[in-house]
């Protein structure tokens, strides 16, 4: 059954999705801690100290206690 005048025909797909065009995004390396040097779940380009979660635990306990 042909299309109706007043809704053109679907087109015709290409065989590639456009979805499929795009590269994988690729996470920013993760900065190294300033203290032990075990990588961080912080990128590169974050400003300020950079800690692991063992070293900013540790500093948030020392932190807490110098009241």
């Amino acid at each position: 059954m042909p299309a109706p005048a007043d809704h053109p025909a679907a087109p015709e797909p290409t065989g590639t999705p456009p979805y499929a065009e795009l590269a994988p995004a690729t996470p920013p390396p993760c900065a190294d801690c300033l203290q032990c040097g075990r990588p961080t779940e912080y990128p590169v380009d974050r400003p300020g100290i950079v800690l692991c979660p063992v070293c900013e635990w540790q500093e948030a306990q020392r932190s807490a206690c110098s009241g």
